[in-house]
């Protein structure tokens, strides 16, 4: 396997520490509304139109034939994002930072493992093994130890 470039070891590091501080931002925002699905709205909003400035500053828009050679299920990426962001807002909350993150790691984990033992979503196929179920068995593990706090 190749070796992988710092940064991009670093991104993903760096955007999954910025997870539980946007679940709290999200959740304070629904307080304020008065309502999750607001705060996710409003949360939506801003990052599309972040986006938009982002891709129009690098002339990148899609033409419209790549539009249309989108399947239905390319665009359910965006409702996922949308369910998580309303889960964020309304449950981070209530559950504190810790333990809603490790429950978002513990169902990302085993998410992925079906991800790549299937080859689902463009993932390259890699069965699952003992050490991986025993690995996501740690963080299940972990996800009880903090919730007994």
């Amino acid at each position: 396997m190749p070796t992988v470039a710092w940064w991009l070891l670093t991104l993903p590091f760096i955007a999954g520490a910025f997870l539980p501080l946007q679940a709290g931002i999200n959740g304070q925002m629904a307080r304020q509304l008065g309502s999750a699905l607001s705060a996710a709205l409003v949360s939506f909003a801003v990052g599309t139109l972040a986006l938009l400035c982002i891709v129009l500053a690098q002339r990148a828009l899609p033409s419209t034939e790549a539009f249309r050679n989108l399947n239905w299920w390319h665009l359910s990426g965006g409702l996922l994002g949308a369910f998580f962001i309303a889960t964020a807002a309304f449950a981070a909350p209530r559950t504190g930072a810790l333990l809603f993150m490790v429950l978002v790691l513990a169902g990302q984990l085993a998410m992925a493992l079906m991800l790549d033992h299937f080859g689902w979503a463009g993932f390259r196929q890699a069965p699952v093994s003992l050490g991986k179920l025993a690995g996501l068995t740690l963080i299940v593990g972990g996800v009880w130890l903090i919730q007994r706090g």
